[in-house]
């Protein structure tokens, strides 16, 4: 998978992207990112790519020019399964959104800055629009780097044991069950007895109902979908 990010503030997003889960897959050839530097599409001598909007409402706003430019380059180069725009007012981003990204050889994030983009790249150039959640941020950096990294490490070969990553919370419409390790008792707090029994079928049985008394307290949205 090749995933193209734009963005004015790249430096933003470079430690995500070379460590841990992300880093692995590059070295495993499964995935790479390209961070382009929206300036370098400006016409402008400061590279300057924000202006005021029209009707004169407070705030700058992206130009449509550089972002059209480095679209029209990357797409001239390869095809791409999506161009996404980090926005806040996006549909959200869920686990179910994560595993069919995870699918795409390419797909280019833009990420959004300032007051947001001049409404013609949504209109013409991008072809989803995602949030993380209804809060807004300085820019889409943040937003583009837990996309990337929601998605890539579902890449079947990302991650060692697979399992671990389809047992995650949200892959089955359920948060995950507890999970402890060693030592068995600590202070006095114990595991649970079953973990302990190497019974297979009685901890997976626990296991989901875990998942469910947890899911129901905590996410009861979940159990409707």
């Amino acid at each position: 998978m090749r995933i193209d990010i734009l963005s004015v503030l790249p430096e933003m997003i470079e430690g995500a992207i070379h460590s841990s889960i992300l880093k692995r897959a590059q070295e495993k050839g499964l995935a790479e990112f390209h961070l382009h530097n929206l300036r370098d599409y400006s016409t402008d001598k400061h590279r300057r790519v924000d202006d005021y909007p029209f009707g004169g409402e407070a705030g700058m706003v992206m130009q449509i020019e550089p972002i059209d430019r480095v679209v029209s380059l990357l797409k001239s180069e390869r095809d791409y399964d999506e161009v996404i725009f980090t926005t806040p007012d996006g549909e959200q981003f869920s686990q179910s959104l994560a595993n069919e990204l995870s699918l795409y050889r390419n797909i280019i994030i833009l990420c959004g800055h300032y007051k947001g983009v001049d409404y013609r790249v949504r209109e013409h150039l991008v072809t989803r629009e995602v949030s993380i959640g209804d809060y807004v941020l300085t820019g889409g950096e943040l937003a583009a780097a837990v996309i990337a990294d929601a998605v890539v490490r579902v890449i079947p070969g990302v991650i060692g044991d697979e399992q671990s990553a389809l047992s995650d919370s949200f892959q089955d419409n359920l948060l995950a069950p507890p999970v402890y390790t060693r030592p068995a008792e600590y202070k006095g707090w114990k595991v649970p007895d079953v973990l302990l029994s190497g019974h297979e079928r009685k901890i997976s049985e626990w296991r989901m109902e875990q998942s469910m008394e947890r899911t129901q307290r905590l996410r009861p949205d979940l159990l409707k979908r």
